[in-house]
């Protein structure tokens, strides 16, 4: 089955309103005939702004996070009618960055991915093992739990729609890419974990991406791989880099 690609910035606590609009301005044209999906996923500050400078083009604007709820108490929070009602498409759910700063816990990121199908948005849902968890050799345990909990109850249909997101968490940010085997070994077991779940035709359906310090010259590779439809790019996706991964064949 052909997936298609699907590029997606994650520009983290990055970009003032302003900013955005000016690096959005650099990008457009170096991203703008790309044959793949491309995603900025700004800032909540950013959101509007970002939708407005990127209006007619085909980038589609994420958001970083989302609560579970659709209103209320909850200082602070942003909530996916809101982000629906933006014009959002995307939403970044369990990033290693929120599950270990921020105590998200698989239950949390359950509902959340319930909740971002509810209101039509596609979750882009991390998952990925830390140093120590991999030289224990417990690495695909640990992503197909985090896999099994965050999906929990949530019907094929979705889950053929949506989009994982492996990123180990010892190669976010630090210019450590896992090999092109690694990575690929991790994504399959991801797409075999879900046709476990579900069955062959969700498994061949859903994107997965790699992440953790993709940059120009190793995205062709990544990308090649028979089970890595895309990127999810931290600190290249705020360069002019970011139009060469998205073009790279």
């Amino acid at each position: 089955m052909e997936r298609r690609k699907i590029v997606a910035g994650n520009w983290k606590m990055n970009m003032t309103p302003a900013k955005a609009v000016e690096l959005i301005a650099t990008l457009r044209p170096l991203v703008e005939s790309s044959d793949v999906d491309v995603v900025f996923c700004v800032p909540a500050i950013d959101i509007v702004p970002a939708l407005t400078a990127t209006r007619g083009t085909n980038i589609e604007i994420g958001a970083q996070n989302m609560y579970f709820e659709e209103s209320g108490a909850y200082t602070g929070e942003i909530s996916p009618e809101m982000l629906e009602g933006a014009g959002v498409k995307y939403v970044i759910l369990g990033h290693s960055e929120r599950r270990e700063y921020f105590h998200e816990t698989d239950e949390e990121l359950n509902k959340k991915v319930k909740k971002a199908f509810e209101h039509g948005l596609t979750p882009i849902l991390c998952c990925g093992e830390t140093l120590q968890q991999r030289e224990m050799g417990i690495t695909l345990d640990w992503i197909k739990l985090q896999i099994k909990s965050d999906l929990a109850g949530v019907p094929s249909s979705d889950v053929a729609n949506m989009v994982i997101a492996y990123e180990p968490i010892w190669a976010i940010g630090t210019g450590k890419t896992a090999t092109t085997e690694q990575a690929q070994e991790v994504c399959k077991a991801i797409r075999d974990c879900i046709a476990d779940i579900y069955n062959d035709s969700t498994a061949q359906s859903v994107r997965i991406q790699y992440g953790g310090s993709v940059n120009a010259g190793n995205a062709s590779q990544l990308f090649a791989q028979p089970d890595i439809d895309g990127g999810l790019v931290g600190g290249a996706s705020l360069k002019p880099e970011f139009g060469k991964i998205v073009n790279c064949k």
